[in-house]
């Protein structure tokens, strides 16, 4: 305002004097709102101008609430997209060393919840890695998207005296202006596009959380959640229940309906401006925001203390999980995959009749399904022979993975 000529160096010394003054009753909860006050606005500049008198009056002079709460919208959803990414690397962090302490433990991977193939711990929990570098780049995106400046846009229309919209978005830390002001008072795009980096990281926390509930049941046995990260029965001394784990398995639920409630908000506004049921739009992302800074902590905790088995996993190695390897063996003989794949089905329910696994299957019986197999199928029949042989970019050999976790080190540096 004083660049715009609207205020000598005198009231802004009494203005800024005042607001400090107004935010110190804020941070030490003394400031009391009068019955007149409509809103968070009002209520600053009322107690403003009781401090400093009527050069209290022109704080407004230019600018309307709709600019006003569109700008402060913004910088909170820029700060709380960077305090959601600071606590999403340390999880990750807390990923990689889980998988750099077990990164060759085997363990059966699994498609539709059955056994699939062999891999290792280190490889199954970097999965969940990549899935949260996704939701940094999304958190990154919300904060550019949000990252623009409506302030000097006023009501609607713009505002009668020559505020400089540049350099007010400069001084805010804003990286551009909203080159229209009745869309920089009624845009609510970086909203949504927070929720739905917030409920995409939602349903990926609830993945790992339903996996490790999973791998923690007594059927599986294959981690151990430390006591700090569940909680026993009120009747059953034996329990230990991964309360930690269902709680941000059901508070992905909660997130996203907070973005459906936001995206339901949007739909339908009867004007390009601003329209009063904007107000709602905040609840959703700051109960959102909350969550996210419970859940995040909670789950970099849980596994950085989790227990791994790896004689539970090794029991679950059975030789099924090599009817892929034994399928390429064929093709590397100059057998077709397809038919190669009919000819490992037929091994596979000979075994199935005889009540032996794969391995165990007498070489005559093998010759009988088909010519091709000789004795050093014995070679391919071997877990870690199997894991060995997928060396390229994402496999499970060991330098595949180490490349991997290099990569994963990387992103965090």
């Amino acid at each position: 305002l004083e660049r715009a000529g609207v205020l000598k160096e005198v009231e802004v010394m009494e203005l800024v004097h005042g607001l400090e003054a107004v935010r110190t009753e804020f941070l030490n909860g003394t400031i009391e709102f009068a019955a007149s006050d409509e809103d968070i606005h009002t209520a600053v500049e009322r107690r403003l101008t009781e401090i400093v008198g009527s050069v209290g009056g022109k704080l407004h002079t230019g600018r309307s609430r709709n600019d006003q709460v569109a700008t402060d919208f913004r910088l909170w959803v820029m700060q709380a997209c960077t305090s959601v990414i600071e606590h999403i690397r340390d999880l990750q962090a807390a990923i990689v060393e889980s998988a750099q302490t077990h990164l060759t433990v085997m363990m059966p991977g699994y498609t539709h919840l059955q056994h699939a193939q062999p891999i290792t711990w280190g490889h199954f929990i970097l999965t969940y890695f990549w899935m949260l570098e996704r939701d940094v780049k999304r958190f990154e995106q919300a904060l550019e998207m949000a990252s623009a400046s409506p302030l000097g846009s006023a009501a609607l229309a713009g505002t009668g005296f020559p505020i400089d919209r540049e350099a007010l978005a400069a001084d805010l830390g804003f990286a551009s202006v909203i080159p229209n002001s009745l869309d920089a008072v009624s845009d609510r795009d970086f909203a949504a596009d927070f929720m739905y980096a917030a409920t995409t990281l939602g349903l990926h926390l609830s993945r790992l959380s339903e996996q490790l509930i999973i791998y923690s049941s007594a059927e599986f046995g294959f981690v151990r959640l430390d006591d700090a990260y569940s909680t026993g029965s009120s009747l059953m001394p034996q329990k230990k229940n991964p309360d930690t784990l269902e709680l941000t398995r059901g508070k992905a639920g909660r997130l996203l309906g907070n973005f459906v409630g936001l995206l339901t908000l949007f739909k339908g506004l009867p004007s390009s401006g601003y329209d009063k049921d904007l107000q709602e739009d905040k609840e959703p992302l700051f109960d959102t925001y909350d969550n996210l800074g419970l859940i995040l902590p909670v789950m970099a905790g849980a596994i950085r203390t989790l227990t791994i088995n790896p004689k539970r996993m090794a029991m679950q190695l059975e030789a099924s999980l090599l009817a892929t390897d034994l399928a390429d063996y064929l093709v590397k003989k100059g057998m077709p995959f397809r038919e190669a794949h009919g000819v490992v089905g037929k091994v596979v329910r000979l075994a199935e009749i005889k009540e032996v696994p794969i391995d165990a299957l007498p070489m005559n019986d093998l010759q009988t399904i088909h010519e091709m197999f000789t004795a050093d199928v014995r070679n391919i029949l071997d877990m870690s022979t199997a894991t060995e042989r997928r060396s390229a970019i994402g496999g499970t050999s060991k330098a595949a993975l180490d490349a991997q976790l290099g990569h994963a080190k990387a992103k965090l540096a």
